[in-house]
């Protein structure tokens, strides 16, 4: 089922999500929907409150392999020191682009689909989709990362999307 995105402006892209305890039958049909949502809409990747949904869950597709990968609870657990800057967009702030400086490699944890323990490193743009999710499910936007000068210049247009929810 493809799912209405949640825009900037919405109070839920605001709030932290909160951890999942059971991996189900329901917890493997919304992110199926997020997948499905995630395509549709021609994204890399997707959080749960992205969809509505105040749950920490992301999907994601693996730059390398094209495939399409969950993650429940996922957490970072190391970053390096090194950065780097890349451009980046969001389904939740549409036709808005902008380079954002991250750590260039992490280790995330989580739980797989089956609910299993999973960690590994990722680096790159990996690393970059992983990090720009996770930041959503606390609630933090790509565009938070910004100068004070470089927001203001997005200004206009943050409030146009944000009208478009009514606000």
């Amino acid at each position: 089922m493809i799912r209405t995105i949640e825009r900037y402006g919405s109070e839920i892209l605001r709030k932290r999500a909160q951890q999942v305890n059971h991996v189900n039958g329901e917890i493997r049909a919304i992110l199926q929907d997020m997948k499905e949502t995630m395509h549709t809409f021609s994204g890399v990747g997707l959080a749960g409150n992205q969809v509505g949904v105040l749950l920490r869950l992301i999907t994601f597709v693996h730059p390398d392999t094209k495939e399409d990968l969950a993650l429940i609870n996922p957490e970072i657990v190391w970053q390096s020191e090194e950065k780097e800057v890349g451009e980046e967009g969001c389904l939740s702030v549409p036709e808005v682009y902008a380079k954002i400086e991250r750590s260039r490699k992490v280790r995330v944890r989580g739980l797989s689909e089956k609910g299993e323990e999973v960690v590994f490193d990722a680096d790159g743009f990996l690393a970059r989709i992983l990090q720009h999710e996770i930041d959503h499910l606390n609630g933090i936007l790509f565009v938070d990362h910004l100068s004070p000068s470089r927001r203001l210049l997005l200004g206009n247009k943050l409030k146009k999307i944000a009208r478009g929810n009514g606000e």
